[in-house]
């Protein structure tokens, strides 16, 4: 049986964070010509090192890329008290954010230079609350399938000792990046 030794995930997203600003990374989009030519893994690449704009929703959730590979990606976020629901635990919306970010950075991480994504489906399970006291929380998400037209994918969020709080899946339409505007 695999032993998961806790390390400091918050130190991690920190550092980062860190990394990404010194890059001259700032939150923001990218504009056309900063990604042409780019496949999806190099974007998000050129993301953690600051050389691209990050999404500025990652700092409203607190959520920052901390690896990308071919076909995965794994986003970390810290739970704050801004992200609570009425009954006074996270909400489910910020799970919704830190999974649907793996599970399309995994699908984008294997797209050719010209295509792009965007979520049709979501599906969410969430079979743990987790509070600001929880700390650390990682999704990783992989690459089911990549398709010309569909791609899917599923992701995990567990906390340093591999507990898990939710598991989701994906399907995202996949087109030409040509075609976004049309």
């Amino acid at each position: 049986m695999k032993e998961n030794k806790p390390t400091d995930w918050a130190a991690q997203q920190t550092d980062a964070v860190h990394r990404m600003r010194e890059g001259g990374g700032l939150p923001g989009l990218a504009r056309a010509e900063q990604i042409a030519g780019k496949s999806g893994r190099q974007i998000l690449e050129a993301m953690v090192s600051g050389e691209l704009p990050y999404p500025p929703m990652n700092d409203t959730m607190n959520l920052a890329l901390l690896e990308v590979g071919d076909g995965r990606a794994v986003f970390q976020g810290i739970p704050l008290l801004a992200h609570y629901n009425p009954l006074g635990s996270v909400h489910g919306g910020w799970f919704a954010s830190l999974l649907d970010s793996a599970l399309g950075c995994a699908i984008q991480s294997a797209l050719p230079a010209g295509r792009s994504y965007t979520t049709a489906e979501l599906s969410i399970k969430i079979v743990r609350s987790a509070s600001h006291k929880t700390g650390p929380l990682r999704a990783t998400g992989r690459l089911i399938h990549g398709g010309d037209r569909l791609a899917t994918a599923e992701a995990r969020v567990e906390d340093e000792h591999g507990k898990l709080y939710a598991h989701a899946t994906t399907t995202c339409l996949v087109f030409d990046l040509s075609r976004r505007d049309a």
